[in-house]
C-alpha cells in the first residue's frame, strides 16, 4: 500500500539498505541514511552493496555500521540479463539470501531503483517490513513510494526513509574525512598551501555530460589569474581529457589523472577550496564533504542531482535535448553518438560562478 503519513516503528534493531551502485548515486542516499540512523540510533544499519563500498566504508565514521557485498544477481547490481541461477541451493546467491535471512532484519530498505527487479529480492531478506521505491511495473513492498524522474534522488530517498517516520533533514556534511584520506592527498601535495586550491573535473562516465575541454583550460587560466593552485582530476582512462586540458592552459596544473584512489580523493577534495565539475561521481563526493562547488549539468541532470544545501553551490545548465549529428531527442533513449550536449554552456558563465564561490570560500577560511 501506498503510505504517506507514518510513525516510527518499535522495536528496531537491524535495518538492511539495499544500493549496490556508483560512486555519486550512494552520496544521493547518504541523507537518507543519517536520517534514518537519527530516528532509530540503537539499530545497526547494513548496507548491501558493492566490493568498493565495503573498500570505501571501511572504518569511515557516519550511518553505516557494516558493509555486506551483494553476489552477481540479475537487475540488482549485475545486468538484467545476467546468466545466474537463482534457485539452486548451492548458488553463491541463494547461500547470500540465507545469510541475510539469518539476520533477522527488522526493515528493509530497497532503494535501487524502480524495483523491477530489487523488489522481489528485498522481499526475499526476510524482514519483517520491508520499504522502498516502485515502479508501475515492479511488485509492491509493505511500504512504498512511486518511482518517478525526473525527481531530485536525495529528496526521494529521503521520502522512503520517511516511511519507517524518519523524518528529520540533515542538513550539513554528508560524508566523514579520514586521517588516511588525508595522508594520501598529502603525499601529492604536501601542506602547507600557499594559495587556494581548485579542482577541476572534466570527464564524466556519460560523454554527453562533458563540458568542452577547451574551456575547462579557461577556466583553469581565469582561476589561475586570481592566485588559485590548479588541479585536474580524473581516473586513469581519463588521462587524455585531463591532459587536454592542462595542455591548452598558460598556467602549470597538477595532473591527478590516476593518482588517487577513492579515500584519497576525500582527502584532496576536503582541502580543495573549491571544486568545478561535470555531473559525475567526485562532484557529489566533493558536495557531501561540504567543499564548495559549481556543477555543469545536462537539463534533467540537474532536477535529479542538485544537493539538499546550496549556500556553497552554483550550477550551469544546458537545455539541448536533441543530438547535434542526427537530432534525435536523448532524453528518454540515446542515439549512438558522443558528442557533448554541454557545449551550449558558455565558459563566461561558469568562470562568474566559480569565481564568485571562490571570494565566498576564502571569505570563511
Amino acid at each position: 500500500m501506498l503510505i504517506r503519513d507514518h510513525a516510527l516503528i518499535p522495536d528496531v534493531k537491524r535495518i538492511a539498505v539495499l544500493r549496490p551502485n556508483a560512486v555519486g548515486d550512494f552520496m544521493f542516499v547518504l541523507p537518507a541514511l543519517h536520517a534514518l540512523k537519527q530516528a532509530y540510533p540503537g539499530a545497526r544499519l547494513t548496507y548491501i552493496g558493492k566490493p568498493w563500498h565495503a573498500q570505501f566504508l571501511q572504518d569511515r565514521p557516519g550511518p553505516i555500521d557494516d558493509v555486506v557485498v551483494i553476489p552477481p544477481c540479475p537487475g540488482v547490481g549485475a545486468p538484467a540479463d545476467a546468466q545466474v541461477d537463482t534457485q539452486d541451493e548451492g548458488t553463491e546467491l541463494q547461500s547470500f539470501i540465507d545469510r541475510m535471512q539469518r539476520e533477522e532484519f527488522d526493515l528493509a530498505f530497497q532503494v535501487y531503483g524502480g524495483g523491477r527487479y530489487a523488489n522481489p529480492f528485498t522481499k526475499r531478506l526476510g524482514a519483517r517490513c520491508t520499504m522502498g521505491l516502485k515502479a508501475e511495473d515492479a511488485e509492491p513492498l509493505d511500504r512504498w513510494i512511486a518511482f518517478g524522474s525526473p525527481q531530485n534522488r536525495r529528496l526521494q530517498l529521503l521520502e522512503v526513509a520517511g516511511l519507517a517516520g524518519a523524518n528529520t533533514v540533515r542538513i550539513g556534511r554528508d560524508l566523514e574525512v579520514t586521517a588516511s584520506d588525508r595522508r594520501e592527498a598529502q603525499r601529492i601535495l604536501p601542506d602547507p598551501l600557499s594559495r587556494p586550491l581548485v579542482t577541476l573535473q572534466p570527464g564524466a562516465s556519460d560523454s554527453r555530460r562533458c563540458w568542452p575541454a577547451a574551456r575547462f583550460s579557461a577556466l583553469g587560466d581565469a582561476l589561475a589569474e586570481t592566485g588559485a593552485l590548479i588541479a585536474v582530476n580524473g581516473t586513469k582512462a581519463e588521462a587524455p581529457i585531463v591532459h587536454a586540458v592542462i595542455d591548452s592552459m598558460h598556467h602549470p596544473a597538477i595532473d591527478l589523472s590516476g593518482k588517487l584512489s577513492l579515500n584519497g580523493l576525500c582527502g584532496w577534495m576536503e582541502r580543495s577550496a573549491l571544486v568545478v565539475s561535470n555531473d559525475t561521481g567526485p562532484l557529489h563526493l566533493a558536495l557531501a564533504i561540504g567543499t564548495p562547488c559549481v556543477g555543469i549539468y545536462w537539463l534533467t541532470n540537474l532536477v535529479e542531482s542538485a544537493p539538499l544545501a546550496q549556500r556553497m553551490h552554483r550550477s550551469a545548465m544546458s537545455v539541448r535535448i536533441h543530438c547535434p549529428v542526427c537530432g534525435e531527442a536523448n532524453l528518454t533513449t540515446r542515439c549512438p553518438h558522443d558528442l557533448s550536449f554541454l557545449d551550449t554552456v558558455p565558459a563566461e558563465e561558469v568562470i562568474e560562478a566559480a569565481l564568485e564561490l571562490l571570494r565566498l570560500s576564502r571569505l570563511l577560511h
